[in-house]
């Protein structure tokens, strides 16, 4: 019997190619799609936020969809400070090709309070999601309402 197929949905720092050839070097890209009703932020400490996306109908998110092979996600468990950083969800989408799929997201957690509040990120973090959105020919325009949102937490 043939395993399914681990499908995770990327939408912020794993957009980034190179990043996941050095992390998930067995993950290959499955598609390309939008994920709607979703919005993306960003949050954390001042001048430390990582993008994460929350619900907000009538919003949406471009994302990549990698297919991984379990040593793969065990990395992004890792990297993501899985389950304390960030938690794992499952949602549903359709890719660009039309192909409806379930796909295993990370969303950032409330486990800890200080990590949550709306707030900038480092320009180094900025740069490499901004690389991904551009390798994936995602609009920025997504990543600049992400900022102005994330940055009115900075009262």
């Amino acid at each position: 019997m043939k395993e399914d197929k681990i499908l995770n949905l990327a939408y912020g720092s794993n957009l980034n190619l190179e990043q996941m050839a050095y992390r998930c070097p067995t993950a290959k890209i499955y598609g390309r799609g939008m994920l709607l009703d979703y919005q993306l932020l960003f949050k954390g400490r001042e001048d430390n936020a990582y993008a994460t996306i929350e619900p907000k109908r009538g919003s949406k998110v471009p994302v990549l969809v990698w297919e991984l092979q379990p040593e793969d996600e065990k990395a992004l468990d890792y990297y993501e400070g899985y389950p304390r950083f960030y938690e794992k969800k499952d949602v549903e989408l359709t890719l660009e090709t039309g192909e409806k799929v379930t796909a295993m997201v990370y969303i950032m957690t409330d486990e800890v309070m200080d990590r949550i509040q709306l707030n900038l990120p480092r320009q180094s973090y900025l740069e490499t999601v901004k690389a991904g959105y551009a390798r994936a020919g995602f609009d920025k325009k997504y990543i600049e309402a992400a900022l102005g949102v994330s940055g009115k937490g900075k009262a």
